[in-house]
């Protein structure tokens, strides 16, 4: 039987302010395959994605331009607007024209004023190692050499309302919150929501609306985000925090920046998450804890720099 809904995040498409810069840090530093180029735009792939791209760096400024979702079946995309219909949020329907390789599918205005788009399929380009008789990974990785996508987190004013609208329009729902008091219908300040077994694939903090806080990049374990903490030493590349570890998702971490000022980072580790698993729950008091779990402490830096 075929699976439906959300099936993960495809692709981030965020503005930089210098191309040739972004270019080096997301091709050479974090090693991802570029797959395509035209003017004002680059796309890149990590070496385990199949599908054409999953960046899309585009000149002209800072942040997010839109986050994409692919589902598993055309279907899918009905359901969808339908319930984005019900929510009452602006959707719009997309042809196939208006991404690269990307099929048609919707567009829709979130809440926090983020634009969201949801397809089906992509051009299928094949993972480096291929799939007859794989290797583990491609022997010549470039710098970090990030397998893929992970997620992305964003900033509403009112994250209560982005986390009924991921799980009411887009099935979603939430492995960890940050809020004000245990109550039920609690003010929520953070929540981690999951389309399958990821810890999350996006998250959303309280903030100002339309911003985006970082956009994620999986690696396998702890070894390798040293690893790419020293590659950050060598390429210049500014730290926010890190390597440490999350309490909320249990994720291991290191936050950094682009030439452009958006905030990256590296994630591996993290427990495989169920819509049947009980949400976990934090308050405020122990929120360095639940963000930083070794230092127990946030930075301003972090709660305050958003492009």
């Amino acid at each position: 039987m075929p699976l439906h809904g959300v099936t993960r995040l495809g692709y981030v498409h965020a503005r930089v302010t210098d191309l040739a810069a972004a270019k080096s840090h997301y091709g050479t530093t974090l090693g991802l395959y570029p797959v395509h180029e035209e003017t004002g735009r680059a796309y890149y792939k990590g070496w385990d994605e199949w599908d054409h791209h999953s960046v899309v760096l585009e000149e002209g400024g800072v942040g997010l331009v839109k986050l994409g979702y692919k589902t598993n079946d055309a279907a899918d995309i009905d359901v969808i607007e339908r319930n984005a219909q019900n929510f009452g949020v602006t959707v719009e329907r997309m042809s196939a024209s208006e991404n690269l390789e990307t099929s048609d599918g919707i567009r829709m205005i979130t809440p926090s004023e983020h634009v969201i788009e949801i397809y089906h399929s992509m051009k299928t380009v094949g993972v480096e190692v291929g799939t007859h008789n794989p290797e583990v990974f491609p022997r010549h990785l470039v710098g970090v050499g990030a397998p893929r996508i992970d997620h992305a987190l964003i900033t509403a004013d009112d994250v209560n309302l982005m986390d009924k609208f991921f799980h009411d329009v887009m099935g979603f729902y939430a492995a960890e919150r940050v809020v004000a008091t245990l109550d039920p219908d609690a003010m929520m300040i953070g929540t981690w929501m999951s389309a399958g077994n990821t810890v999350h694939d996006i998250a959303v903090i309280k903030g100002p609306q339309g911003k985006l806080h970082h956009f994620a990049f999986n690696l396998l374990d702890w070894s390798e985000i040293k690893r790419a903490g020293q590659l950050f030493a060598m390429d210049d590349v500014p730290i926010d925090v890190g390597p440490t570890q999350h309490g909320i998702t249990r994720g291991e971490t290191i936050y950094f920046f682009d030439p452009s000022g958006n905030r990256n980072e590296v994630f591996s580790g993290g427990y495989v998450a169920y819509p049947d698993r009980p949400t976990v729950n934090w308050t405020p008091e122990q929120l360095g804890k639940g963000i930083f779990y070794i230092q127990r402490e946030l930075n301003e830096r972090f709660t305050t720099v958003l492009t």
